[in-house]
């Protein structure tokens, strides 16, 4: 398995992050246009570097996804916020027979997650169950899939509408889509682009409203 890590300023969580991937995991770390030492942390820790100069997420996930070269591929972000230990459950149901696994975040105590963040999360998702017929209830950043899947959907936003656009096609293209809880903690280090200031959230409800209109 690889496990998809897309950063930007990320220094300070990575070490944390990738001494939590599971043994047999290979971490694959996307470094989008940081200015700091995010590239250099993650060499260090023993991690493949893929860099993207493109910027924005589905920018950095789409380019960990063309240089993976497993059939099942992870996606988690480097913040910390998320237990990687917490993948095999994921990749599990993959197994099984879903096409794609996706977390819940459930947070812990004081986990930083602002309620404008959480508001808007979960409207975006209940349009998702009610037009779609999805059966999730978070737009979260960790998801697992057969890397086959997830190149054939097609998806061309490279911004924060990326893992929406994401679960809209999989819909489209009758998907199984299973959904489990996992852990959503305060993140180790940094503040987060999207939920850290009301701005970014904005911006990323504009991209997710564009994408599922």
């Amino acid at each position: 398995m690889t496990v998809v890590i897309p950063c930007r300023n990320e220094a300070g969580s990575l070490p944390g992050v990738l001494a939590g991937v599971p043994d047999g995991y290979r971490a694959l770390v996307v470094d989008n246009g940081s200015l700091d030492d995010t590239a250099q942390i993650a060499l260090r820790c023993g991690a493949e570097v893929v860099r993207e100069p493109v910027p924005g997420y589905g920018s950095a996930v789409h380019a960990g996804l063309e240089a993976s070269r497993t059939e099942i591929v992870c996606v988690l972000d480097g913040d910390g916020s998320m237990d990687p230990g917490e993948l095999p459950v994921l990749v599990q149901l993959v197994r099984e027979g879903a096409d794609l696994a996706v977390g819940r975040r459930r947070p812990v105590r004081r986990s930083g997650w602002p309620l404008h963040a959480r508001v808007g999360n979960a409207l975006i998702a209940a349009r998702l169950r009610r037009r779609h017929g999805l059966p999730v209830h978070d737009i979260g950043a960790v998801r697992v899939a057969r890397r086959d899947v997830l190149l054939r959907l097609g998806i061309t936003d490279r911004s924060s509408g990326y893992p929406l656009e994401l679960l809209v096609r999989a819909a489209a293209s009758d998907l199984r889509v299973v959904e489990r809880d996992v852990t959503y903690r305060r993140r180790t280090a940094g503040t987060s682009k999207v939920s850290g200031s009301v701005a970014g959230s904005v911006r990323a409800m504009r991209d997710f409203w564009r994408v599922i209109r």
